[in-house]
């Protein structure tokens, strides 16, 4: 594939046309490749977001070092990953940051009873919390998680049945994976021991979470790539115990990738009638990270119980898509809309023939008073979402 370079002002984009990759829906399709040029949060950009009424944004704390996971405790200490920098960093009430750990490619957090979990590429540890919100001694919980391949961001999360899982994303964009446990969510107890695969076919689900007071479990899907602006459709699964997703095979909402045939003699067809479908998807190439859900306190009553997702951004897509938080609605226990909750850190150039960012969102959290921080990889801010009626 030939990719021409073309400056549009301070963005640069590529493209690359004809990629042909039979489907359905076409014979041929367009690939473009677009990088929103990096700004800086000015007050001036900031001021451009949106959010919905009621909702304030402000920086809380600057200068951490690529923040990717966040996570709070029950003291109110921030704890945030930098898989880049290989540390997380423990910000106090105060916005006082201290580094509590060095570990290569640390990445993925959740805290339950005290007690913090992370995870590398291939391990798992936990740590006690000290009273002074620094770590105890780190035990090695996990040391077997396979080889990373493209998707090297690991997550986790303790489930109401006390049980930790992990998610394994693929090592590739669309193929058929050697070692049987990546593209799976994987579930242990607490202790590292009984691995069991918990669900199949899920490309790279690094936002997952359970939906508070159910045993639901919710998580955000990557799609593939190279299939045009498109395609593939960003997922919102409900992930359940036992049950194929699709990937590499059936992508989406039941496109079939004709580029493959499933194992064990099946056909498409066949793979399709036991994929579970999406329960919602979003735009592609967004690339969804970190997904909480909400506490009422502090916001209005119709947030209590959505959803948040940030979206990383895209690389392969014109126009760009992602660059903001997203709203998961819920009536009940079903998710029943997605719809920007942040919107604006993606924006044309000067003249309306390029493009350029000013954040790369990644880690949410949310604290007691109900605010929610919301981390930018980019620029290295950590920003706190408030509500005033």
């Amino acid at each position: 594939m030939k990719l021409t370079p073309v400056v549009f002002f301070t963005a640069l984009a590529l493209s690359a046309s004809a990629q042909t990759m039979p489907n359905p829906q076409r014979d041929s399709h367009t690939v473009n490749v677009v990088l929103p040029a990096p700004l800086t949060a000015t007050p001036e950009n900031i001021g451009r977001l949106k959010l919905p009424a009621g909702f304030h944004i402000a920086k809380f704390v600057e200068e951490l070092d690529s923040p990717r996971v966040v996570v709070v405790s029950e003291a109110g200490n921030i704890y945030v990953s930098s898989r880049d920098a290989g540390t997380i960093t423990m910000i106090d009430g105060r916005g006082k940051k201290k580094k509590v750990l060095e570990l290569e490619n640390v990445h993925g957090m959740v805290i339950h009873a005290g007690i913090l979990y992370y995870v590398t590429i291939k391990q798992v540890y936990a740590a006690p919390l000290n009273p002074d919100g620094t770590l105890g001694a780190s035990k090695l919980l996990i040391t077997d998680l396979p080889d990373a391949g493209q998707h090297v961001d690991r997550t986790l999360a303790v489930g109401p049945d006390n049980k930790l899982y992990v998610s394994v994303g693929s090592t590739c964009n669309t193929c058929e994976e050697r070692n049987h446990i990546n593209s799976t969510m994987q579930r242990y107890n607490l202790d590292g021991s009984g691995r069991e695969t918990f669900a199949t076919g899920l490309r790279n689900t690094i936002g997952f979470n359970f939906k508070p007071g159910t045993k639901d479990l919710y998580g955000w899907d990557d799609g593939v790539d190279w299939m045009g602006d498109q395609e593939q459709r960003e997922e919102l699964n409900e992930i359940e115990q036992g049950k194929e997703y699709g990937w590499p095979y059936i992508l989406g909402n039941g496109l079939k990738n004709l580029y493959l045939t499933p194992p064990h003699g099946a056909t498409l067809d066949q793979w399709a009638a036991k994929t579970t479908l999406p329960v919602l998807t979003w735009n592609a190439h967004a690339s969804g990270m970190q997904l909480i859900f909400l506490k009422g306190t502090g916001l209005p009553s119709d947030f209590d119980g959505d959803a948040l997702a940030s979206m990383h951004g895209s690389w392969g897509a014109n126009p760009p898509s992602g660059y903001q938080v997203v709203r998961i609605h819920f009536e009940g226990s079903v998710a029943k809309t997605i719809t920007p909750f942040v919107d604006g850190f993606l924006m044309q150039t000067q003249g309306g023939s390029g493009w350029a960012r000013f954040a790369r969102p990644f880690g949410l959290a949310q604290m007691a008073d109900g605010s929610v921080l919301l981390g930018d990889e980019q620029n290295g801010i950590l920003y706190r979402i408030t509500y005033s009626r």
